[in-house]
C-alpha cells in the first residue's frame, strides 16, 4: 500500500536533516572551517610591557644587566628607560652635581652626551660655607649656573645654601646652640636677604634652595640636633626673609639624610608654610645593608615618601649615589627604579668618587646601569599615534571541496560558526 503524501513528506524532512548534520560534522572538520590548520596568532603586547623581557628569578627584584648601549644607535624607547602608557608619560627630572663653577656646567653637556643625549635638566651646586660673604652669592660661578639656567625654559637650578659661616669647622654643640638661638633671633636675617638679591638680579628667581641640609646629623654647623626648636624657628627666619625680595619665586627643599642619624629628621621639620619640597640625601650605606632595608628603616626612603604625601610636598633627591658598598649595580638599578616610581620632582647624582658613575672610573658595573637606564631619555615621552580601531576581520572563506553544496546561513552565523556549512553530494556513501 502506498504510503500516504504526510509521511512521504516526513521522511524527505528526515532525510534532509540527516544530510544537514552529517555535512556540517565534515565541514568544520580540519580544512573547512576559517582558518582552520592556520598558525596562531602571535601574542598581542599591551601598552607599557617590553617585549621579549626575562622573567626575574625569584631571588632577584630587578631585570638581568642590559648590554651597554652602543652610543652610535639610537636606543629603542625599552633601552632608555622609557613606557610605552599610552599617554604622555612624565619623568623625573635629573641631573648631576659635577663640579662647583664653570667646569660643572661645562660637563653638563659632556654628561649629556655620554648618556646618548639624554636631557639632564637640573643643575646643583654648592655655596661655600667657609664665610658669610659667600653665603651671600659672592662667588662668580653663580654667573655661569644663571646663564645654564636662563638658556632653557624647563630647566631647575638646584643651590645648596649653608645655614652657618664656619659651616665645616666642627663647632661643639653649645657653640651650635648659641648660634642658633641668634639666628632664630634675626641675627644673620640681612645674609639671606642680600642672597635673595642677588639670585633675583641674576634673573634666577626660581632657585630650588636646599636649605641646611643634612641636618639631623653631625657633620654641619648648621645641624639641628643641639637645639631643633631653635634651628625650626631660624629656618623660618630664612626663608620669611628671602621670600620678602621683590620678585623671587624660591622653592625651600627641606633635605635630611636618610635613616635616624643623630636625631630623627621629622623633628627638624619647620612646618608646610616654609617648605615646598621635602628632599632626601640617600647614599648607599651602611655597609651591608641592602636596598630593602633602606627603603623600610626608621626614617628611611619609604617613610620619606609618605611623609612628604601626608603633608602634600613634592619630594627630591638632592644628593645620591654609591659609598660604603661600593661598585653596587643592584643599588643603582633599584634606587633609579625608585625614583622612576616615585616620580620626584627631580634627583642629582654625586658625581665624584666613592659616589659618582661618570667621573669616577671605581664603579664600572653600576656606571654602566645608570647609563643604559638612563640613555636617551626625555623628560616626557610623547604618546603613540592614534589609529582607527580594526575591524574584525572577515573569515577567509576556503575553496569549496568537490561535491560540496554550500548552504547560504547568512554572514552572521557563518562568522560565528568559523566558515560556510555544505552538504556533501556524497555524503550517504560514507562510512
Amino acid at each position: 500500500m502506498a504510503p500516504d503524501r504526510r509521511q512521504t513528506t516526513n521522511r524527505r524532512l528526515a532525510f534532509i536533516a540527516t544530510g544537514i548534520a552529517a555535512s556540517a560534522a565534515i565541514a568544520v572538520g580540519p580544512g573547512y572551517a576559517s582558518g582552520a590548520g592556520q598558525e596562531p596568532d602571535p601574542p598581542v603586547r599591551l601598552p607599557g610591557l617590553p617585549t621579549a623581557a626575562p622573567a626575574p628569578s625569584p631571588s632577584a627584584a630587578t631585570p638581568a644587566t642590559p648590554a651597554a648601549p652602543d652610543p652610535s644607535v639610537s636606543p629603542s624607547p625599552t633601552d632608555a628607560g622609557q613606557t610605552d602608557t599610552g599617554q604622555a608619560a612624565r619623568k623625573p627630572a635629573f641631573g648631576a652635581y659635577l663640579d662647583y663653577g664653570p667646569q660643572g656646567v661645562q660637563r653638563m653637556a659632556e654628561l649629556s652626551k655620554w648618556l646618548g643625549g639624554a636631557d639632564l635638566r637640573v643643575g646643583h651646586t654648592y655655596l661655600p660655607g667657609d664665610r658669610w660673604s659667600n653665603i651671600e652669592g659672592s662667588p662668580d660661578f653663580l654667573e655661569s649656573w644663571a646663564k645654564w639656567r636662563r638658556a632653557q625654559d624647563d630647566r631647575l637650578f638646584v643651590l645648596n645654601v649653608p645655614m652657618m659661616e664656619r659651616n665645616e669647622a666642627r663647632v661643639s654643640d653649645w657653640g651650635v646652640r648659641t648660634l642658633l638661638r641668634r639666628g632664630a633671633a634675626g641675627d644673620f636675617d640681612a645674609h639671606y636677604r642680600a642672597l635673595a638679591e642677588r639670585l633675583v638680579k641674576l634673573d634666577v628667581p626660581d632657585t630650588v634652595v636646599v636649605l641646611g641640609w643634612e641636618m639631623n646629623g653631625t657633620t654641619y654647623t648648621h645641624r639641628c640636633g643641639p637645639d631643633p626648636e631653635a634651628w625650626k624657628k631660624y629656618w623660618k627666619r630664612i626663608v620669611t626673609t628671602m621670600r620678602s625680595v621683590p620678585g623671587q619665586k624660591f622653592k625651600f627643599d627641606f633635605a635630611p639624610s636618610r635613616g635616624r642619624d643623630a636625631v630623627p629628621w621629622t623633628q627638624c621639620y619647620p612646618g608646610d608654610d616654609v617648605v615646598d619640597i621635602v628632599g632626601m640625601d640617600s647614599y648607599d650605606q651602611p655597609t651591608g645593608t641592602d636596598f630593602a632595608e633602606q627603603v623600610s628603616e626608621p626614617y628611611g626612603l619609604k617613610q620619606h615618601v609618605e611623609f612628604a604625601k601626608a603633608h602634600g610636598k613634592e619630594i627630591s633627591y638632592p644628593e645620591w649615589g654609591l659609598f660604603r658598598n661600593g661598585d653596587n649595580e643592584d643599588y643603582m638599578r633599584k634606587m633609579l627604579a625608585w625614583m622612576d616610581e616615585h616620580k620626584p620632582l627631580y634627583n642629582t647624582v654625586t658625581d665624584y668618587c666613592p659616589h659618582g658613575v661618570w667621573q669616577c672610573e671605581d664603579n664600572p658595573k653600576a656606571s654602566k646601569a645608570y647609563r643604559s637606564l638612563l640613555f636617551g631619555r626625555k623628560d616626557t615621552e610623547p604618546a603613540p599615534e592614534q589609529t582607527q580601531p580594526t575591524q574584525p576581520t572577515q573569515p577567509t572563506v576556503p575553496a569549496t571541496p568537490p561535491n560540496c553544496s554550500p548552504l547560504n546561513l547568512g554572514d552572521w552565523v557563518e562568522y560565528w560558526l568559523g566558515g560556510k556549512l555544505c552538504m556533501r553530494l556524497d555524503w550517504w556513501k560514507r562510512s
